[in-house]
């Protein structure tokens, strides 16, 4: 009996044991994740999670909307490169077109977790300054992030349109998408707390100044068709950064001059981050992508500055290949070629968003025009325009030409709810793609299928 009851004290004994050590490991903090009061301790911290947003920040949907527009042609010599996206067969599927979605939000988390580090932080000395420069720039950059991600995934430029989740803390939800005037109202209202943050004087044009985030004001006004915003925001960065003069256009795509750069991404090594060796063309010399015809055809040849620039033609090279290459992104060392600092925004642009909102508001938009092309076309003489439609259509084609192969053609397009029109002679390798109508599902790039299945609140773009 004595020793049945023994027993049984050194088994409840025994329990106690084992729940007090169970209680002792729940207490136990995780090793696989960093405490964030551990990770961000003082502003040197605070600058280390600010890079590292930005080296999530790419230009792969720039490209990829050079493809799927009509600035490029796909030669017979591509035997390795995704057509997909080229012949307008993409679905949410296609990586081609959704990985741009979550490697944003990878990057908007980051923003957001940094951001919330410097609110739970208290600075002294000179490191009040310098937190509150990094607290602009990351709001500028999630402005940015957003703003991408609309450009390339909402339904349609305008009110009531689907956008996508404006993301203003690190949590684990479900968002709906927001509408698309939802967005732009959250970027304007970060970019704004964000100018206010960034001193004048702080001038890295491989991180977000004051001047950048004019740029990115009136990149966002012009999408907005807020036409005085988009005229007060360009001309406070053409104020800032004159254009290119004549002699410094062509080395500023070889990065030998930074001129009229606002804003642009860093890019150093040998084989690594490379732009136009990896996308348009493949190690072996094969073009994967091509200058379109349509394109070629609106250069003076001769006269005009980009012409040579932004593309090479190469006599030596006989069919199948193709004689014509892009030569924007071909950097300036045979060491590495393809390896050129990315331009996200350049005086050029701006001087061709005021141009357009000015055509739209109050048609005093020829000396922009005049005055852009002066400067890249030896013996211009200044043009004059009958009327507005004339005067649109020439900023049009001028953005064509001056912002060929940054990113925005396809985009330029849809704002105008324009159809995609290319020649015959670009397309004979594309199954007849020619024309892509606002009609059709692939007039927008559609949300990833892992988020429309997951995610059970937000919804995929019509016709997909």
């Amino acid at each position: 009996m004595i020793n049945k009851i023994y027993k049984k004290y050194i088994l409840v004994f025994s329990l106690l044991i084992l729940t007090a050590m169970s209680c002792t490991k729940l207490d136990l903090q995780p090793t696989d994740t960093i405490d964030p009061t551990k990770a961000f301790r003082n502003a040197n911290d605070i600058n280390l999670g600010l890079i590292g947003v930005y080296a999530y920040v790419d230009n792969s949907m720039g490209t990829l909307s050079s493809t799927v527009a009509d600035e490029n042609n796909f030669p017979t010599e591509n035997t390795v490169g995704n057509s997909d996206a080229f012949r307008w067969l993409y679905n949410s599927g296609s990586g081609s077109v959704t990985s741009f979605y979550g490697n944003n939000y990878v990057a908007i988390d980051r923003a957001n977790r940094v951001l919330a580090a410097i609110d739970a932080l208290t600075f002294t000395g000179t490191d009040v300054a310098l937190a509150a420069r990094y607290k602009g720039e990351l709001l500028a950059l999630r402005a940015y992030l957003h703003f991408e991600l609309l450009r390339a995934y909402a339904s349609s430029y305008q009110t009531g349109a689907l956008g996508v989740p404006y993301m203003e803390t690190s949590t684990i939800s479900y968002p709906a998408r927001d509408k698309f005037e939802v967005v732009i109202s959250k970027a304007k209202a970060d970019l704004v707390a964000a100018k206010a943050l960034i001193p004048t004087t702080f001038t890295d044009k491989t991180r977000i100044t004051k001047s950048a985030v004019s740029a990115i004001q009136a990149r966002v006004a012009l999408y907005e068709k807020n036409w005085a915003d988009a005229i007060t925001y360009s001309s406070e960065v053409i104020a800032a950064a004159p254009l290119a003069t004549k002699a410094q256009f062509p080395g500023l795509w070889t990065d030998a001059n930074d001129s009229e750069v606002i804003w642009k991404l860093k890019r150093v090594g040998t084989t690594d981050s490379r732009v136009g060796d990896f996308y348009y063309r493949q190690t072996g010399g094969i073009v994967l992508y091509a200058p379109s015809f349509k394109l070629i055809s609106t250069f003076d040849q001769v006269n005009d500055l980009r012409f040579p620039a932004y593309i090479k033609f190469d006599a030596t090279r006989v069919a199948p290949k193709s004689q014509y290459l892009v030569n924007k992104f071909i950097g300036g060392t045979s060491t590495a070629p393809g390896l050129v600092d990315i331009k996200l925004f350049r005086t050029g642009e701006m001087y061709l968003i005021r141009a357009e909102a000015k055509a739209e508001s109050t048609g005093d938009a020829a000396a922009d025009i005049n005055a852009l092309r002066a400067l890249r076309i030896n013996n211009y003489v200044n043009a004059t325009f009958a009327d507005k439609p004339t005067l649109i259509d020439a900023i049009y084609t001028e953005r064509f030409k001056e912002l060929a192969f940054e990113g925005h053609r396809f985009f330029d397009l849809k704002r105008r709810n324009l159809n995609i029109q290319r020649l015959a002679s670009d397309a004979v390798n594309a199954s007849g793609a020619v024309l892509l109508t606002p009609t059709q599902a692939q007039y927008s790039f559609p949300l990833p299928a892992l988020e429309i299945s997951v995610n059970k609140n937000t919804i995929q773009n019509p016709l997909y």
